[in-house]
């Protein structure tokens, strides 16, 4: 599985001399460990402040996509706040070794599970010796 970079996405700044009359959409590359098990991958991402209905998870063309849009969970409005929440945008390129079909995705106090199984062919397999 290999990750493709995607250059400075929702991140175009605007020439010096004019004033920007909307504010721009900032992505940032949520932090991931990728491990292997004997069934096949599970990436564990970070992403503070996604909730289910924030959080889009997709296989197109063998591109796994992880999009999350983060909102602040305090009720009522703010008075004052110091930081904003931004997005988080991450793609990483499958190959035939990975069973697209049955990918699996959990959303857990912030951090989002996906199980990556092996293809069967993928798969290592006793071969049975026979004895003539």
């Amino acid at each position: 599985m290999a990750e493709r970079t995607i250059a400075s996405r929702g991140q175009e700044s605007a020439p010096a001399n004019r004033e920007g009359t909307r504010s721009q959409e900032q992505y940032i590359v949520p932090p991931v460990d990728i491990y292997e098990t004997s069934d096949g991958l599970v990436v564990k991402a970070d992403l503070p402040g996604v909730d289910k209905n924030g959080l889009d998870v997709r296989v197109e063309n063998s591109l796994l996509t992880i999009r999350g849009k983060a909102a602040h969970v305090a009720p009522g409005d703010s008075v004052y706040r110091e930081y904003e929440l931004v997005n988080f945008f991450r793609q990483f390129e499958l190959n035939e070794r990975v069973d697209q079909s049955k990918i699996s995705a959990d959303l857990k106090h912030g951090v989002l599970t996906l199980n990556l199984p092996k293809a069967e062919e993928a798969k290592p397999r006793q071969i049975e010796v026979k004895v003539s």
